[in-house]
């Protein structure tokens, strides 16, 4: 309570004697009022159960041996794992312990799969700090290391330093003698031969990242992002200067090397204007460029075009966009209104789509010789992702798709290692995520040995596949969870993902995210309450115009009327209760949880509101050249109608507000800014804060304190005061 006094007494400092008044009103709201009640937290033996499902992700491969790799987390330690073939027997490569919140990520195999190198340690904000949430009297550190497969103590090349976006910029030279990555601001290399410690690569203005290596290890080319426009820059070892190839006033972003380094392929973007309207989204139209290194020229070989549907993919462009054999480059497209995979000859030409239908691709890599492309796709099964393989080298005509996968489970993330082994990382409804080994005869798990023996496999739910219209029409998918037994009626729950470019699906995510959301859900239906996962507009794998509405989020949220759905959906239910309908979800989905309560308390009875958005005109603080557009006083008073706090006359259900104050995403201000309206409009609330935590909690034991609470909290307010059955 003095903590938020203090934030609310500093918050109202300025000239304006109105604004001071209104402060000073707030404040005594806030002495008045009861205090908030932080729940005592008790973890159930059983989530404690559900959550020690392994998580496998950020699988590699090497390109000349049969070995791949990936990073396991069991019970909040991250570890890399690998397994070489042609046995392919799983063993971990590092041997850290403990729950400590440090993270790993980006490992990437030598071509010889002998090391590994990774970086370890969690990123950086604005201010340089790394987080910490296990409260160490010193700094953590973030450092890239080398790890043999052999068996031995890690190397530190040097430190990592990044900020978010570059963390998966670590690049092997395809000789294995380098390693390069971006940290602050520089592109930084390493000799993995040498016991040197990595030295930065040059001076230079902008933030450096993207680095890719020519085929012969000696040229590194990367991006030099100068705000308003970028540049593909050229460096060759021992050169004491750069190269800038086909400089110009646009955005110029992942360079990408022929196969036998006489090209390279970049996208080009238009540059920043200081008085573009943002109201509504105005296109992005881009193009495909192909460079001679030598002579430093380039020429356009392809252009998206002008519609909105043809603007650069965020889901797949960069793994999506390459050099392949037969001298073709492969891109990612909405052009058809489905997200899908493009070649096109690298002296331009037709584009033709590989992979067409009503359906969107992800997961996208390369086989090591360039001529087949995998990905992943809910190709012919929407609801779910299986791995697919089409061939573009070799032919005039590129072949029909091929599915390697298929059935109720998960497959996602698929790479080819050095002799042809294809690996996957697969997960169903109730068995979590492991890396398989890929045959024509069927699929290997390589480690399900990490199983828990405790893990609670058997008394999993299998979620069903459900669909409902939406208040207007709109076709709307999801999961439903359903009890066995128990008491009826029973409370009902509508979880909402959060990004919102995401996808729930029937079994165990590919995000860390929501693997453990899945586990939450899981954990929900166990006690007794019926959980419906809904898939509202605006996220993947349905097609343009889903993941692109008009008038979602801060523009008018529209996706906020498929909430009200599945709770009406929830509340038709036979056997579920009405009048105990609660909502709960992190980050946007803890956005459209408050917008729920705040809008309809009448349908929603509680809710859990985890690192939820609550005022998005506060967050429309755009970078100083965007403050001159014309439309930002406009778009501010649209945000403002588009938030929960600007229904809060119309909030009465009780809610539980859950963050990490050293959130990088959502400020921790959001949740300070609703505790004092809360206060100030008599709505009982609770909070969990969880000091120097993230928005992705980097702690098992911190999802672990939130899933307890949430669970506890819709025992108290939906389920009659106690925990059901």
């Amino acid at each position: 309570m003095i903590r938020l006094m203090r934030r609310l007494i500093l918050s109202c400092r300025g000239p304006a004697a109105i604004a001071g008044l209104l402060c000073l009103a707030a404040a005594s709201t806030l002495l008045a009022a009861p205090p908030p009640r932080t729940p005592r937290v008790r973890i159930p033996p059983l989530l404690r159960r559900i959550m020690s499902a392994p998580l496998a992700d950020d699988l590699t491969a090497a390109r000349q041996a049969p070995v791949v790799a990936w990073l396991f987390t069991l019970d909040g330690v991250r570890n890399v794992w690998a397994a070489r073939g042609p046995a392919f027997h799983a063993f971990p490569v590092t041997h850290y312990t403990g729950d400590n919140g440090v993270s790993i990520y980006s490992p990437r195999l030598t071509p010889d799969g002998r090391f590994v190198v990774y970086a370890r340690g969690d990123e950086r904000n604005a201010s340089g700090q790394i987080a910490d949430p296990s409260h160490n009297i010193h700094p953590p550190a973030q450092n890239v290391w080398l790890a043999p497969l052999s068996g031995g103590a890690p190397r530190r090349l040097g430190a990592m330093g990044c900020t978010g976006s570059g963390c998966e910029d670590i690049e092997i030279s395809p000789n294995g003698k380098y390693a390069a990555w971006a940290a602050r601001g520089a592109i930084w290399l390493a000799n993995l031969k040498s016991q040197k410690p990595a030295r930065k690569l040059a001076w230079l203005r902008g933030h450096s990242i993207e680095p890719r290596w020519s085929p012969n290890s000696r040229q590194l080319a990367f991006v030099s992002d100068r705000g308003s426009h970028s540049f593909i820059v050229l460096y060759r070892l021992g050169a004491s200067h750069l190269r800038y190839l086909a400089p110009n006033f646009d955005r110029d972003t992942l360079p990408r090397w022929s196969p036998h380094g006489r090209y390279l392929a970049f996208i080009r973007q238009p540059g920043e204007t200081l008085v573009r309207p943002i109201i509504p989204i105005a296109p992005h139209p881009w193009s495909i460029w192909v460079g001679n290194p030598r002579t430093l020229t380039a020429h356009r070989i392809w252009s998206s075009g002008g519609r909105p549907r043809d603007w650069l993919p965020q889901q797949t462009e960069a793994e999506a966009f390459r050099f392949l054999a037969g001298g073709r480059i492969s891109f990612s497209s909405w052009r058809g209104g489905w997200l899908h995979l493009y070649a096109i000859a690298a002296q331009g030409g037709a584009a033709q789509c590989l992979t067409p239908g009503r359906f969107d691709v992800k997961d996208v890599s390369a086989s090591p010789n360039g001529h087949w492309l995998l990905y992943s796709s809910n190709q012919n099964d929407l609801q779910r992702r299986h791995i697919w393989r089409v061939r573009i080298a070799g032919q005039d005509v590129p072949g029909a798709p091929e599915a390697l996968t298929r059935g109720r489970r998960l497959q996602w993330t698929p790479v080819e290692a050095g002799g042809g082994a294809i690996v996957y990382i697969g997960a169903g409804p109730r068995l979590p995520s492991l890396p398989y080994l890929w045959t024509s005869h069927g699929a290997r798990a390589l480690a399900r040995r990490v199983i828990p023996a405790a893990f609670p496999r058997r008394r999993l739910i299998i979620p069903r596949d459900v669909s409902f219209a939406s208040l207007d029409g709109l076709r709307l998918h999801g999961q439903l969870f359903v009890p066995r037994g128990g008491k009826r009626p029973r409370a009902g729950i509508v979880y909402i993902h959060g990004g919102p470019m995401r996808q729930m699906m029937p079994g165990w995510n590919p995000m860390r995210y929501y693997f453990y959301a899945y586990a939450e859900n899981q954990f929900l239906a166990l006690r007794g309450f019926e959980v419906l996962s809904v898939n509202y507009r605006s996220g993947i794998m349905y097609g343009w115009a889903f993941r692109h509405p008009p008038h979602y989020g801060w523009r008018g949220a529209a996706e906020y009327q498929d909430i009200v759905a599945a709770g009406k959906f929830l509340a038709r239910r036979p056997g579920v209760n009405p009048r105990a309908i609660g909502l709960w979800g992190g980050s946007w989905g803890g956005y459209l949880t408050a917008l729920g309560l705040a809008r309809n308390s009448n349908l929603f009875a509680a809710g859990v509101d985890m690192h939820g958005v609550h005022d998005w005109a506060a967050m429309l603080n755009l970078p100083a050249p965007w403050r001159q557009v014309p439309d930002l006083k406009a778009a501010r008073r649209l945000a403002w109608r588009s938030s929960p706090d600007a229904s809060m006359r119309g909030w009465r259900s009780p809610v539980l507000l859950i963050q990490g104050d050293d959130d990088r995403e959502v400020p921790f201000n959001q949740s300070v800014d609703l505790a004092v309206r809360l206060h100030q409009h008599h709505v009982p609330f609770q909070t969990l804060v969880l000091p120097d935590e993230v928005h992705m909690f980097l702690r098992w034991k911190s999802w672990l304190q939130a899933y307890a609470a949430a669970e506890k909290f819709f025992a108290t307010r939906l389920a009659g005061g106690k925990d059901v059955k």
